[in-house]
């Protein structure tokens, strides 16, 4: 008898437990910025980026929503990280290969594009200390609009598009 209480009692919890956790699953939604990843290679170089992906959603983005002149985390949430499995040379300065925060400084006609030692950090915890690497680069009109932030890895590089806008960086693989 007293077997049987104990039975019907971890049954009904189970139960319960089984009602709650798919009522909970049920009220998720999707993340505003959600995680995605671009990869590719540049030459015999692997290069991935992991990065969160606002949306626009009607904002304007540049110059209002990413300020000019200040440093940007170049994604949503956690700092964007790229990685790169040999030494590289970015815009024909070397790098060499491991996992950096990648960090932008936007500005209407010229971009400063940041490699940052410290890979595993919060989107705003830059410490300009830490940088590997800093380069200029000059964004141009994109073709279509992106909704979404994405990053596009192909052989001369990578390609950060956004609302109206896209930033070419090019990237090599080193020379020995």
């Amino acid at each position: 008898m007293k077997n049987t209480k104990i039975f019907s009692f971890l049954a009904m919890l189970l139960v319960a437990l089984v009602v709650t956790s798919s009522a909970m699953a049920q009220d998720a939604k999707p993340k505003a910025s959600p995680p995605a990843t671009a990869t590719g290679k540049v030459g015999a170089a692997t290069v991935t980026i992991n990065y969160s992906s606002p949306s626009v959603k009607g904002r304007t983005i540049w110059g209002e929503l990413v300020p000019y002149g200040q440093v940007w985390r170049s994604g949503a949430n956690e700092a964007t990280t790229i990685t790169f499995d040999k030494d590289v040379m970015v815009e024909g300065k070397p790098l060499a290969a491991g996992t950096y925060s990648f960090y932008t400084i936007p500005a209407e006609d010229k971009w400063t594009v940041i490699f940052n030692k410290t890979a595993k950090q919060w989107g705003t915890q830059y410490d300009e200390k830490q940088d590997a690497l800093r380069v200029t680069v000059t964004p141009r009109k994109a073709p279509t609009m992106n909704e979404r932030l994405k990053y596009d890895v192909n052989n001369q590089g990578l390609l950060l598009s956004w609302e109206n806008m896209e930033v070419p960086v090019k990237i090599s693989t080193a020379k020995k």
